[in-house]
Formats: C-alpha cells, sequence, structure tokens
C-alpha cells in the first residue's frame, strides 16, 4: 500500500510539473522575441551544466573532460541557435510548434504504448524500459501531432488543396526515431556516470537535459 501511495504521489508531483513547464514554455513559444530568447538560452546553460556534471563522472582524464565539454557546447549550442532561428522572423511560429510538439507526442506515444504493451526492449543495458512497442507508439503519437497542424492549417487557409498526411506519417517516424535515439544517448552518458537522472531541478522529471535530449537530438539532425 505504501509504494502505491508513493507511486500516486510521484504522479502527482510530475502531472504538475509538467503543466508548469508546459505553461511556461508555450508562453515564451508564442511571445517569441526576447522572452523566447532568456527562455531558450536558460535552458541551454542548464542543460550544459548538467552535461558537464555527466562527464565528470565518466570521463577519466582532463583531456577527455575538455573534449566531451567543447562536445557538449557545440552539440546543446546548435540545438539551441536553431531553436531561436525556427521562432525568428523568417519562419512563422508553427514551424518551432510543430517540432516541439511532435517529440511531445513522441514522448506520449511510447509512454502509453510501451505501459500498455510492452514487449521486447530495444538496448535494455542502456534503457531498460524502453520497448519496441514504445517506440511504434511514439511514431504514432508524432504522427498524429503533425497532421493534427496539418489540418489546423488547412482549415485556418481556407480550404484549399487537402494536406498530404503521408508528409505527417514521414516526419513523424522520423521525429521518433531522432527523438528516441537522442534518450538513449542521455541514458548512455547517466549510465556511465552512474546516475539516474542528470540533476534534480524539475520535481518528479529529473534535470532539465532529461526533459529536452529528444528535442536537442531532432533539432540537431532535422536541422543539420
Amino acid at each position: 500500500m505504501a509504494g502505491g501511495e508513493a507511486k500516486k504521489s510521484d504522479l502527482g508531483t510530475r502531472a504538475v510539473s509538467a503543466v508548469v513547464m508546459v505553461a511556461v514554455a508555450g508562453t515564451a513559444l508564442w511571445l517569441g522575441g526576447w522572452l523566447w530568447a532568456l527562455f531558450v538560452g536558460a535552458i541551454a546553460a542548464g542543460v550544459l551544466w548538467e552535461w558537464r556534471g555527466l562527464v565528470r563522472g565518466f570521463a577519466a582524464t582532463p583531456m577527455q573532460q575538455t573534449l566531451w565539454s567543447l562536445g557538449g557546447i557545440f552539440y546543446i549550442g546548435f540545438a539551441t541557435a536553431m531553436l531561436l532561428f525556427l521562432r525568428s522572423e523568417f519562419f512563422p511560429v508553427i514551424a518551432s510548434l510543430s517540432v516541439i510538439l511532435a517529440v511531445i507526442g513522441t514522448d506520449i506515444g511510447a509512454y502509453f504504448a510501451g505501459r500498455t504493451f510492452g514487449g521486447p526492449k530495444i538496448a535494455p543495458s542502456i534503457s531498460p524500459s524502453k520497448t519496441w512497442s514504445g517506440l511504434a507508439g511514439g511514431m504514432v503519437g508524432a504522427s498524429l501531432a503533425f497532421a493534427g497542424l496539418m489540418a489546423f492549417q488547412h482549415q485556418a487557409a481556407g480550404g484549399g488543396p487537402q494536406p498530404q498526411w503521408s508528409q505527417a506519417v514521414f516526419f513523424g517516424c522520423f521525429t521518433a526515431v531522432v527523438a528516441q535515439a537522442g534518450d538513449f544517448f542521455e541514458s548512455w552518458m547517466k549510465r556511465r556516470a552512474g546516475v539516474k537522472d542528470s540533476g534534480k531541478l524539475i520535481p518528479g522529471h529529473g534535470g532539465l537535459f532529461d526533459r529536452v535530449d529528444g528535442l536537442l537530438a531532432v533539432v540537431f539532425v532535422g536541422e543539420s
């Protein structure tokens, strides 16, 4: 009974934290400009700090620490620059919104499909909870996110040619695979460092890197 109560309490904490995160990130994204830049910059600084903390847990020499730190600066810095660029005056807000919602769709679809169907693990030595059914659910979730945005755009435009739904499926599958790869990469770093979470900043969710690992990978690969 105590274990069940703890799980319920943790689920409530995770839910509240998720609502707060979505509200803050959504407001910053919608308003754009300096507020979005400040928000993304703060998240990037926090992720880099956690990255360096993980590196210190497994890099054996100062040279290895330096190389990993430089790699983190490049990886996180490039993804950050692309997120800022996608929300600049050169693109409508739907450009950055579609990427973020697709990654969220991946996480939600993977979570529920994995919990519901279970099945074979993808790489149990790196991330024991990730299953092939979860990946399939992530593909469905991301595809639905793209399809929903395409339908919204079509309606907002007052009709016209029907959206190419196959594109939603293609980009949904691509996003899910890359996002899961980003998740595995961070899990691999945590395994080597011997920690469960990248940090403790977000109640019930761990660190910032734990929350944006998939998004970083999608933006980095998709915009490279």
